[in-house]
This record gives C-alpha cells, structure tokens and sequence, in this order.
C-alpha cells in the first residue's frame, strides 16, 4: 500500500518553502521540523503595509511580504514568516512558530499557531487553526475549528486508505489537501486528513477517510 501521503495532498511545486518538506514521506513531519526550519531563515524584514494598532511581538523574529496588509487589531508573535500579497485582518492572533505563503487570509478572529498555509490558503473568519497544514487554495468556512489534543492526552493516530499510522504527536490538527474546503462551524478531530478537493459540510464533524 502506498503511505505516501503527501504527494496525495498537496502540489509543493510553487511553494517558496519547499525545502521543509523533502526527504518527509508524511505531512506532519513538516510541523516536527517547522520550529528549527524557522531558525535558520532570515527573519525581522517588514515589507507590507503595518497598519497602526497592529502588536508586533519579537519583531526580529518575524518577516511579512511585499503587498501585505496587516489591519489594525492583529496580534503577531514571531517567529513567523507571511509571505506576499496576503492579509491579516482585524482581530487575527498569530502566536508563533508560523509559515504563511503567498496570497493568504488570516481573518478577524482567527488563532493561528504552530501551522502551515501553503499558497492560497484562507482561514477568514473566527476559526482555530493549531497544529495543522492547509494546501494550496484549501478555504476554511467560518467557525472552522482543528482540534489539535485527544481528551485523554494520548498520541494521535491517523487513519488513511484505511489504516492506522501511528503519529507518535500528542498535537496534531487536520491536514487539508491542495483546494479542499469546510462550511461554517465545522470541526476537524485531531489527526483529520482531507484530500485534494475534499469537502466538510457545515455544523460536522470529520475525522478522517478510514
């Protein structure tokens, strides 16, 4: 059976930071490498529009492309890369250990932390995105939230092409692949995959293909 996940769910071809995914066979190893990743980057080079009331919290540590807009309200903890041409609406909390490509929405009320959005990824309104990767183009409906911790605290499991890969994370989110969507108020369970195209309804609950 082909484990190779990741060449299922996302298309890395225009994807500036290719690098952190090579030599991975599954997705979230991407997140076990994203802290040191961030290390060895340039960071602290603010070239998109700051608007005033934005908090910026270890600047040195936080880079924002050309074309961006960061509204007034936003809250970003470095490290943290977000590359062009994206916006960071009112009220959106960026705590760290975060790499956002081109193109991308993180909206009011959004809490992004620890995560990855490839090019085209929106997260607009009110949703939790914590331990997980949205691919090229993936669009969260408002109110999308990823669970990232089982109840019990054990380490996550994923299911996919109906079997069971031990993940050895106590946190991992959901794992939306290249254009995939959820409707509003919908959940992830920790460990959720969602491939290329995929769809979650509004007001569900999805947990991954088994």
């Amino acid at each position: 059976m082909d484990l190779s996940i990741l060449n299922q769910v996302f298309d890395l071809s225009t994807f500036r930071y290719a690098s952190l995914f090579e030599g991975i066979t599954f997705p979230w190893e991407a997140l076990e490498r994203l802290k040191e990743f961030l290390k060895k980057l340039p960071l602290g080079e603010i070239k998109g529009k700051i608007n005033s009331g934005v908090f910026l919290e270890n600047p040195e540590l936080i880079s924002i492309g050309e074309e961006t807009v960061v509204e007034s309200g936003a809250y970003i903890r470095g490290p943290c890369i977000i590359g062009r041409n994206c916006q960071v609406r009112h009220g959106a909390y960026i705590r760290g250990h975060v790499l956002v490509g081109d193109t991308c929405v993180i909206g009011h009320s959004t809490e992004v932390k620890h995560s990855i959005f490839l090019n085209r990824a929106k997260a607009g309104h009110f949703s939790y995105v914590g331990d997980s990767i949205l691919g090229n183009g993936v669009n969260l409906g408002a109110g999308t939230k990823c669970a990232n911790l089982r109840f019990d605290g054990a380490k996550i499991i994923v299911h996919f092409n109906q079997t069971k890969i031990q993940t050895g994370l106590k946190k991992l989110g959901a794992i939306f692949g290249d254009e995939s969507q959820t409707g509003c108020n919908s959940v992830t369970n920790p460990g959720a995959i969602l491939e290329k195209g995929g769809v979650i309804y509004p007001c569900s609950n999805e947990k991954s293909p088994r």
